[in-house]
């Protein structure tokens, strides 16, 4: 696939990256020689220094061949553009934009982003992305990653086999036996760095990072059953009062009104900004580094510090500090691979990998096949698939035990008819049958395959 990137900051390489790994044939536009230099020299991508919404700067891309353009520089207009002229000028199929500016994402506004009125097939707001990702992160403490699938209805979690977890030992198996009506199911692992599917007669360690796939009324029940009870926090203070954090506040605001939150802002204008637009929110005006307004923010009484900064290392070291001055726990938004081994090692207890989201969002668009959601984990290793089964693919109509899976895929639940179906030995796929699997990166383009569009279907 021929893919052209405008915007070379973290979410443009970071989509660069990905879909470079996986052979994709990718240019990069940014007005920026160093941030351009830098990709080429790192990446296996084509770079060009220009104005990602000039005609000419993406006919040198090769626009006209292009089957996507995804627009991320950090200017929503110039984003708008470029799919425009992408559109009208080149024919691109698809034309992906990122949209930061809440204004234009309003519902109201829905109809904006159409054919009917602006090019644009797909938006993506990594701020909101990631400010849903930390509210369940918040609201369900005891997984270290959680997403929905399914129309909400079936969620992935990573979860984290501890000393004291009940089943560690236990063959996959017997789970089924143990909690008949229980739907969950261990789908795959990361062990000892890589992350891998797992079959019936395996089994799991401590230190474990154990992915499962599982109905969304039964989360709180599957934690339990792993070992973790921990409690959603009731005061939370918030590092960073940007887009994230604006988001995360008045969302608790809203769902979970008994929820005491506190919001430390660095610039003035902007902490005056959210304190009119939150109702119960108390913010305040300072670095989230300094001491006196860590404690004047009360995290040494609080449950949760949330650092969602733009920098890194301040989230991290304002992790640490609040640690220190009695917090309970931490999370934090971390843009820099490097430092998410570090993290955990210097008292960062959970961490929020933007791009990972990111690049979710862009995969689904990526992936062949009927594929209706993406989420990437450790890093590429794996991913976590939605996708719906045809009448042609090779899946339906077989029964569970008689399916030949390829290797490094673990189908997780059904949704069909409203219903979240756990598999069974004896359960067949349907046609229209959502399934979600984990597969990993060798085998995905096996997942494509297995729910691919064939000419028959038409």
């Amino acid at each position: 696939m021929k893919v052209i990137i405008c915007g070379a900051g973290q979410v443009g390489f970071g989509i660069a990256e990905r879909l470079a790994q996986e052979d994709n044939d990718v240019s990069m536009i940014d007005t920026s020689e160093v941030l351009i230099d830098m990709v080429t020299e790192t990446l296996d991508v084509r770079g060009y220094v220009g104005h990602g919404a000039h005609p000419d700067v993406l006919a040198k891309a090769g626009a006209d061949q292009a089957d996507m353009i995804i627009a991320v520089t950090l200017h929503d207009e110039v984003n708008i553009v470029a799919c425009e002229v992408a559109h009208a000028l080149f024919s691109v199929p698809t034309k992906i934009a990122r949209i930061r500016a809440q204004n234009y994402l309003k519902p109201e506004y829905a109809d904006l982003f159409s054919r009917a009125h602006v090019s644009i097939d797909v938006i993506i707001s990594p701020e909101i992305e990631v400010g849903k990702m930390v509210l369940r992160r918040i609201a369900f403490p005891g997984a270290d990653d959680i997403v929905r699938f399914a129309d909400d209805h079936i969620v992935m979690m990573a979860i984290e086999c501890m000393e004291d977890c009940p089943i560690v030992n236990t063959p996959l198996a017997q789970l089924s036996q143990l909690f008949p009506d229980l739907v969950a199911t261990v789908v795959g692992v990361f062990r000892d760095g890589k992350a891998e599917a797992v079959r019936s007669q395996d089994r799991l360690v401590v230190g474990d990072l154990a992915y499962l796939i599982c109905k969304k009324e039964h989360i709180q029940r599957t934690l339990d059953l792993f070992g973790h009870e921990e409690k959603e926090a009731q005061r939370i203070v918030i590092a960073g009062g940007g887009n994230i954090g604006y988001y995360v506040a008045n969302a608790i605001e809203e769902k979970q009104p008994r929820t005491r939150i506190k919001i430390i802002e660095r610039g003035r204008a902007r902490a005056e900004a959210i304190s009119d637009q939150l109702r119960n929110t108390i913010v305040l005006h300072g670095s989230v580094l300094d001491q006196k307004i860590l404690m004047e923010a009360g995290v040494q009484d609080a449950d949760l510090l949330v650092a969602l900064t733009n920098d890194d290392q301040s989230n991290m070291l304002s992790a640490v500090m609040a640690k220190q001055l009695g917090c309970k726990s931490n999370l934090v938004l971390l843009n820099d691979v490097s430092f998410q081994s570090l993290a955990t090692s210097i008292g960062v207890e959970a961490y929020v990998d933007p791009k990972a989201v990111t690049v979710s969002r862009v995969l689904q668009h990526v992936r062949k096949g009927r594929i209706r959601s993406v989420y990437s984990v450790q890093k590429g290793g794996a991913e976590v698939i939605e996708a719906e089964a045809l009448e042609t693919s090779p899946l339906v109509g077989k029964i569970f035990r008689d399916l030949d899976l390829p290797e490094g895929v673990r189908i997780g639940a059904l949704y069909r008819d409203g219903a979240v179906l756990r598999p069974s030995g004896d359960m067949k796929i349907k046609a229209r049958d959502r399934v979600v699997l984990f597969a990993t990166l060798a085998a995905v383009r096996h997942v494509e395959q297995l729910f691919r569009v064939s000419i028959q279907y038409f």
